[in-house]
């Protein structure tokens, strides 16, 4: 039988979330979204909070990459910051998780092999490592993922002014990374996710550019209005 990671191979993940204030930011529209993509083609989807992701499961039997973000001053570490977010992550459905494996640190001071050896020994769930820098996937290596990713590229102290997607990051990644590593971050046309593919990533997740209703609009917008 596959594994869940060798279900993603050379296919397309799409994100399906939205911001807080949206009217989107609902369970039944999460999956319905979840649930369109998935028809089409999709070969599984990224998932944001518990009741999301339990909205989705309901509705699919498609592998689920969850996580749950979680602002906790003073640290900067927002995906699935804790363990117990994993834990309600998984309780809800999701097959992979997904935790930042940057070098930041974590609410509780737990290191990223601590969590990633927690979710594998009391969750059973593969680990999807989102980092920043080859640096951070090297050691989300060392420390135990099942798979890396360049979600973070652009989005952490490290990488401030860079604009995903991180192609240089991912063949960089795909040199020197012996698991699966995936492209996500700022792909904005078919085009480009067929490209990432070519570059080696083990499969593209997709997000803003095909579900990002509330962040189209919004650059349509002032675009429109400029004077």
């Amino acid at each position: 039988m596959k594994t869940i990671l060798e279900t993603l191979r050379g296919g397309l993940v799409v994100s399906c979330q939205a911001p807080t204030d949206s009217p989107l930011h609902k369970p039944e529209v999460i999956a319905a979204i979840a649930e369109a993509s998935l028809n089409r083609g999709a070969v599984g989807v990224r998932i944001d909070t518990p009741s999301h992701i339990q909205a989705v499961r309901s509705r699919c039997n498609h592998p689920i990459i969850g996580l749950w973000k979680q602002v906790i001053p003073p640290s900067s570490v927002y995906i699935t910051p804790q363990f117990h977010h994993a834990e309600a992550v998984a309780q809800a459905g999701s097959d992979i998780i997904a935790v930042d494996a940057t070098q930041r640190r974590r609410p509780n001071g737990e290191t990223l092999a601590q969590i990633i050896q927690r979710i594998h020994d009391h969750l059973g769930k593969t680990v999807m490592a989102d980092v920043d820098t080859l640096d951070n996937a090297l050691r989300a290596v060392e420390a135990g993922a099942d798979c890396v990713a360049t979600t973070l590229y652009g989005y952490t102290e490290e990488t401030q002014g860079q604009t995903p997607p991180g192609f240089e990051l991912l063949k960089a990644m795909v040199a020197q990374c012996p698991l699966p590593v995936v492209c996500e971050g700022g792909i904005a046309s078919p085009a480009q996710a067929h490209y990432a593919l070519t570059l080696g990533a083990y499969a593209v997740v997709v997000g803003t550019a095909i579900t990002g209703i509330d962040s189209l609009v919004t650059g349509y917008l002032n675009t429109l209005n400029q004077s």
